[in-house]
């Protein structure tokens, strides 16, 4: 029953209007739903109107944001992630002092209850806070508490193991009330370990006696997990299972796609299986489809060749290609690129294998070699399509080579990626595939070569020297030291001891010039190409990535490792 107080809190504290009283008073509140829920499944209050009146009814606190340094992973887990998410709770701890219980509904006695005398530490204050609020909290203390995979991995015995194993192979879906089997947990918690710590993809490795997980961060693989070998056959099947796989199929490559939310992200995963010797190697590709896509400016360019770029990706015709090994972030230039001219006023239409992230505003078309739509018959439909600009995803043989040419040259700005170590490269790979020179000369507008190298962690950084042998390396002068605010990172949590956080782009951008044009003419030669660039002023990659060392943003190490001489 709704008690007279709170009846008159909401009519004289919150100005809830008499029509909504009427219709709360006439709540049924007898059975097992308490005042909270009961008006919440009828939708009569919002969730701040509520805990104001709980507020006031029962003198409680109501906290608009649960700090982190509130939320303790040690008390947390005495409990099921199952438990307090469907009964919306949460125990904190508020410095050295004191324990609380953030609820959503106060009135819910019995977990309130539950959690006092689990915890065992006499009276304990509550708190009030927003579902979603609680549900955030509840996401870091389980992804930071002591029930962590290594804790889950050790509380599988062999018999449970084995009961596991038998359970994966016997159903065909594991979603269904089955979600505390410790098998299951790891392959979450594996799952919000490599959100969390920033991972594009998981790697799941079986040898002959070690089953090992490792994350690619930044660019570089990890070393994460070990769990039992025994276990391996369990982790693949409920991957498989998560992503519509066969089970059953062990012997050949299977792809699948799996979309989960950790915390307030959205992540897009490609699962690819491999057979190997010693069972099924798994790798994951994570993709954040709530992150943000990158503009032009955040990517490192050059502020130099920035407004030369801008400039570029308006013009009306031509091609400009994006060249560097794979990983290198080749796409995320070009998105970024195609973000920024995209108006309503132009068609733009792009061809990817596959389409990573989704732009509004443009026909983004995947390749499917099933049904034969490769990259050559896409592109020859997509100039039927009367587009502006079209994107092709990669130039991988002479047929799309030459239908790109076309494009470029019948009034369309073609953008696209090939596989080469310099921008001059880009050149001699095209005419090693057939492509006429005087072809090139036509259509080339520009190349640019791109790498991706660590950034200095923020939280750690300290300022440092560049000994003499990495100067030499790096052409770098005494005039530029003296300039220069060098620094690396010293190792903290938040970059996981490696000093390195997040990544930055290195650019070397050729122009296709006019004394450019007549050397390609000439010799196909990408020595003799680059040392025209060069003497037209095109910086190279270990020269860009020189400055921002200098500037403090990377490291000499880092920049001598993805750069080549």
């Amino acid at each position: 029953m709704v008690t007279g107080e709170f009846i008159e809190i909401l009519r004289n504290h919150l100005g809830v209007d008499e029509a909504k009283i009427e219709q709360i008073k006439a709540l049924n509140t007898e059975g097992t739903l308490s005042p909270v829920q009961a008006i919440k499944s009828q939708g009569l209050l919002d969730e701040h109107t509520l805990l104001q009146v709980s507020s006031l009814l029962l003198g409680l606190e109501v906290l608009p944001k649960i700090p982190s340094q509130m939320i303790d992973a040690t008390l947390g887990s005495s409990f099921t992630v199952t438990y307090l998410k469907q009964k919306r709770a949460l125990p904190l701890r508020d410095g050295d002092k004191r324990t609380l219980i953030a609820v959503n509904d106060p009135f819910d006695y019995e977990t309130i209850d539950h959690i006092t005398k689990t915890l065992g530490l006499g009276f304990i204050e509550t708190v009030l806070c927003t579902e979603d609020e609680i549900g955030k909290a509840i996401n870091m203390a389980f992804e930071e508490g002591p029930h962590s995979a290594e804790q889950i991995l050790k509380d599988i015995d062999e018999e449970e193991g084995a009961k596991i194993y038998a359970e994966i192979e016997e159903t065909t879906d594991l979603l269904e009330d089955t979600s505390e089997a410790p098998v299951i947990q790891f392959v979450n918690l594996m799952l919000s370990k490599a959100v969390k710590s920033r991972a594009s993809d998981i790697h799941i490795e079986p040898y002959q006696l070690d089953l090992i997980v490792r994350l690619r961060i930044d660019g570089l693989l990890y070393n994460t997990f070990k769990p039992p070998k025994r276990l391996h056959p369990s982790v693949v099947s409920r991957i498989k299972v998560m992503s519509g796989l066969n089970i059953a199929e062990k012997r050949i490559p299977q792809d699948g796609r799996i979309e989960i939310k950790v915390g307030d992200k959205n992540i897009d995963i490609r699962v690819s299986t491999l057979p190997t010797v010693y069972g099924e190697r798994v790798v994951l590709r994570l993709l954040d489809k709530s992150s943000r896509m990158l503009e032009l400016h955040e990517l490192g360019i050059p502020d130099a060749y920035l407004s030369d770029i801008r400039k570029l990706i308006r013009l009306s015709h031509g091609i400009i290609l994006v060249t560097g090994p794979t990983g290198s972030g080749k796409t995320t230039t070009l998105y970024a690129a195609l973000s920024e001219i995209n108006t309503p006023e132009k068609n733009i239409i792009t061809i990817e294998d596959p389409v990573e992230y989704q732009i509004d505003g443009i026909g983004q078309v995947p390749v499917s070699r099933k049904v034969g739509l490769t990259f050559a018959n896409g592109l020859r439909t997509i100039v039927r399509q009367d587009p502006d600009i079209i994107l092709v995803g990669e130039i991988r043989d002479l047929e799309t080579a030459e239908i790109a040419i076309q494009a470029a040259l019948t009034g369309h700005l073609v953008f696209s990626t090939l596989h080469t170590n310099d921008a001059a490269s880009a050149v001699t790979r095209l005419i090693d595939m057939g492509i006429e020179p005087f072809l090139i000369t036509s259509s080339m507008l520009a190349i640019l070569a791109q790498r991706l190298v660590r950034t200095v962690c923020p939280y750690c950084k300290r300022p440092a020297q560049i000994n003499g042998e990495y100067m030499r390396e790096l052409s770098v002068s005494h005039e530029d030291l003296k300039k220069a605010s060098i620094y690396v990172g010293g190792g903290c949590d938040k970059c996981m001891r490696t000093g390195y956080y997040g990544r930055t782009g290195i650019y070397e951008i050729m122009r296709v010039s006019e004394s450019i044009k007549k050397t390609i003419l000439t010799t196909s030669d990408a020595n003799a190409i680059k040392e025209v660039a060069l003497r037209e002023g095109m910086k190279t990659l270990r020269e860009d990535g020189a400055e921002k060392v200098l500037r403090g943003i990377s490291t000499t190490e880092e920049i001598l490792r993805v750069t080549q001489v």
